[in-house]
């Protein structure tokens, strides 16, 4: 027969629990809707000042920059993965870690590995359990990262890419894409990927629609002092804005991701203490029923 006293205890301690993860599923959507709105905010952002990038650099004039130009050759990738200082959020850093330690795997296979920075307390245990050397480590990002911060780091990595350091920077992180889809995912940042820069090899065949594009971007910006001034600002705040999006999304996705746990683990302790009080009360009327057993026993042997 089972203790009373114990599952009594045991279905209080599960009550404890559920409180707890509630409580903390609670902070989470909080503190998502918050992340959500600055994520959303700088998509906007991000993707303004990229496409005046890409002005610029198709603006017809010979303008150029070192972080738009890829390295002849890829001897050394640096990569920066970003993982949550706290656990309880599911799959998040497993899956995180798991897409980044494959893909330095890869970059090995070609290239020297360069440096392996890792921001969050959770990647930092599980790189260091897994053997794998860092280089850096940064654990005051929290859920709503500052962009000051992100800026030292984005002009660390602009300074080892421009030196020739690294030729490649790649981020790991876990991108935003719906409140109910979170993809980790590397992303190359350096060299800067998707802009279309005018090369002066371009074939007789692309002449003419890059002429008419050039004329489009001279007649929708005007140059003050020139564009290679311009370009010269414009490029690093932009790769700025591109990592801090990054941050952003991890930020989002983490709450997303302990969201969705703890409201799970809320409702498994819900059923747990149903099954427990389902066992208590059988357990408890197979006593009553055994002391009345008892009692209308004892009545009979002494009459």
């Amino acid at each position: 027969m089972a203790n009373i006293r114990q599952l009594d205890k045991r279905r209080k301690s599960v009550r404890n629990i559920r409180k707890i993860t509630r409580t903390m599923e609670l902070i989470a959507t909080a503190r998502f809707k918050k992340a959500m709105d600055r994520a959303a905010a700088a998509t906007d952002y991000t993707k303004r000042i990229t496409q005046i990038v890409q002005d610029l650099a198709n603006s017809g004039t010979s303008v150029s920059h070192p972080l738009l130009l890829a390295h002849d050759t890829v001897k050394a990738v640096d990569i920066l993965v970003l993982t949550a200082n706290r656990g309880l959020c599911g799959g998040y850093n497993g899956s995180l870690v798991r897409v980044a330690a494959q893909r330095r795997s890869e970059i090995q296979e070609q290239a020297d590995a360069g440096q392996t920075s890792v921001s969050g307390k959770r990647g930092i245990s599980a790189f260091r359990y897994a053997g794998i050397p860092i280089e850096k480590t940064y654990t005051q990002f929290d859920d709503q990262p500052s962009f000051d911060e992100v800026a030292k780091i984005a002009d660390e990595l602009i300074y080892r890419f421009v030196s020739g350091q690294v030729d490649r920077v790649d981020v790991a992180y876990t991108r935003f894409i719906s409140s109910s889809k979170q993809v980790p995912v590397v992303e190359t940042l350096l060299p800067f990927a998707g802009l279309d820069v005018s090369s002066n090899t371009a074939t007789q065949g692309t002449a003419t629609q890059s002429t008419d594009q050039e004329k489009k971007v001279r007649d929708d910006y005007e140059f003050l002092p020139n564009a290679s001034a311009i370009l010269q600002e414009v490029v690093p705040a932009s790769f700025r804005a591109r990592l801090f999006k990054c941050f952003l999304d991890a930020a989002v996705s983490e709450q997303i991701a302990r969201m969705v746990a703890m409201k799970s683990a809320t409702e498994n302790a819900g059923d747990i203490i149903k099954g427990l009080s389902r066992t208590y009360n059988r357990a408890r009327q197979s006593k009553i029923t055994q002391e009345i057993m008892e009692i209308i026993g004892g009545v009979e042997a002494l009459g």
